[in-house]
């Protein structure tokens, strides 16, 4: 298994240097990840860094919380898209899904999915699955189907958890081969993205991703090679 292909090697912490960006995309590059994901203020320099590579940009948006104006969201998302965002992964508005206004939610993500997809990018929804109960995470899911998003997405990495077992295998369960399934938060080793991807995830999101593969190449795992 090509486990850095699986990989969206992430830096969204509040304090992220233009050197740990520029190290992000290096890192990118050398081992072969599926993409960087990256606050939408930093996918302009990561084009710049990335240009002649294959790896892709996701932008998160409404990051972390999910609780801007859809608006807001959407706006975030068309200039992450133009700029050069392959992938959007948004927030969903978790107090809208508890409180039991599903129009609502199903219109906020659509917004996005619009705005994204009028640059040729993608969607993927947060779900914040720590925040929400199993009935929840299916009700989520499904209207990120009817809203027309590419993946469902575990978590953010800055609530009360990250992602688990159970909860990737539920929404795997929910989407079948409707979505793809993004597991992120909290991964921090080859053994927890290789039971992510057995659970039924079709992406990691990790910063501590190149540890990951280098155990990986430890454990036998064919990731690529780095430069």
């Amino acid at each position: 298994m090509e486990i850095n292909r699986y990989i969206d090697h992430t830096m969204l912490k509040a304090d992220a240097s233009r050197a740990e960006i520029e190290q992000l995309c290096r890192e990118a590059i050398d081992y072969g990840f599926y993409a960087v994901c990256v606050n939408s203020a930093n996918v302009a320099p990561a084009r710049t860094l990335l240009a002649g590579s294959p790896v892709k940009i996701a932008s998160v948006v409404g990051f972390p919380l999910g609780a801007m104006h859809s608006d807001a969201k959407a706006a975030e998302a068309a200039i992450a898209a133009a700029e050069g965002a392959a992938e959007i992964d948004m927030v969903l508005s978790v107090g809208y899904l508890k409180d039991g206004h599903y129009d609502q939610v199903q219109s906020d993500i659509a917004r996005v999915v619009r705005a994204a997809a009028d640059h040729g990018a993608i969607v993927k929804v947060i779900l914040e699955t720590c925040l929400l109960s199993d009935d929840e995470i299916v009700r989520a899911c499904r209207l990120a189907h009817k809203a027309g998003a590419a993946f469902v997405k575990t978590s953010t990495g800055f609530s009360t958890g990250g992602a688990t077992i159970e909860h990737v295998r539920l929404m795997k369960q929910t989407v079948g081969d409707t979505l793809q399934v993004k597991a992120s938060g909290g991964i921090r080793t080859y053994e927890q993205a290789l039971a992510m991807i057995k659970a039924g995830a079709d992406r990691i999101g990790a910063s501590r991703s190149v540890e990951i593969v280098e155990a990986s190449s430890l454990s036998g795992g064919n990731h690529g090679s780095a430069n």
